[in-house]
């Protein structure tokens, strides 16, 4: 039976999620509607442009993928005009079926965090989506608005812990084996306690390119008990058999992300379609 939160009466995130991989395979795929991608779809940079891109993605690879994730900032840039295709976006995935994962890192303190939970988590926001990408660089207790406001609405976090680029080692590899990664880590398992089944629905992002990273800072992401977002499959490099090797026995959680990779095959949406199903295979291979 699909898990109930307590007095809530509806699924869950994470059962809602693991389901879909279950049914779909491992695939998130971003929606990143760059200059350079616009162009090449013969597309201008525009919010005409930004919205045929973005719904011909859906169309494409929302029978496929477990999630989407639109890049927020890809839209922000656009002002309101670019608010109101996201809005559409939004909309559109819970049309066609598919969890959105809004990518828009947000992190604050008090009621600005409260707000910013408002936003992404709450029923009935234009901007609502399944589940929204967190930065717990406060703290990860500044994060309680959204952990608390995801858990009463059925909703998922997914919280930076240990990204791929260069500068985050700076932070995140701070204390060694006691590094902030793991404090992170080791939050998150602890805030997944309040979900019962097979999975929680804090997650974390933890870069497909970290290599030994896990390892050198013993995380141990199995613990966490929470889907792993692992952006970086494809055009930065990483493929599905690095993620294997780089998750070990986490790897049943790991949401595999591909953006570029995929969304470089278009404008079609039979090409799309094909790229995202290459991408898939390998995911899904033993």
């Amino acid at each position: 039976m699909p898990e109930q939160l307590p007095g809530a009466g509806r699924e869950s995130f994470g059962s809602r999620l693991g389901a879909a991989m279950a049914a779909r395979g491992p695939l998130c795929v971003g929606i990143d509607p760059h200059p350079a991608l616009l162009k090449s779809w013969g597309l201008d940079d525009d919010a005409a442009g930004l919205k045929r891109f973005s719904l011909t993605v859906l169309e494409a690879v929302a029978p496929l993928a477990a999630a989407v994730k639109p890049q927020v900032a890809l839209y922000e840039r656009h002002g309101s005009a670019g608010i109101a295709v996201l809005e559409e976006v939004l909309a559109e995935a819970r049309d066609r079926a598919v969890l959105s994962i809004a990518d828009a890192k947000r992190g604050d303190i008090g009621s600005t965090m409260a707000a910013y939970a408002d936003a992404w988590l709450r029923d009935g926001s234009p901007l609502a989506a399944d589940s929204v990408t967190l930065s717990p660089y406060l703290g990860f207790e500044s994060l309680r608005p959204a952990l608390d406001l995801a858990a009463e609405t059925g909703r998922g976090v997914f919280v930076l812990a240990l990204t791929s680029n260069p500068e985050g080692a700076s932070v995140q590899h701070v204390g060694g084996k006691d590094s902030v990664a793991r404090r992170i880590t080791e939050s998150a398992a602890a805030e997944n306690s309040r979900y019962a089944g097979n999975l929680g629905s804090v997650g974390l992002v933890v870069g497909a390119t970290v290599g030994g990273a896990l390892a050198d800072l013993e995380l141990d992401l199995a613990a966490v008990r929470g889907p792993i977002l692992a952006p970086g499959l494809g055009a930065q490099g990483a493929t599905p058999d690095d993620l294997r090797a780089t998750f070990g026995d986490a790897y049943p959680l790991v949401l595999g992300t591909s953006s570029r990779d995929i969304l470089s095959a278009g404008p079609q949406v039979s090409a799309l379609r094909e790229a995202a199903i290459r991408t898939l295979d390998g995911l899904r291979r033993e």
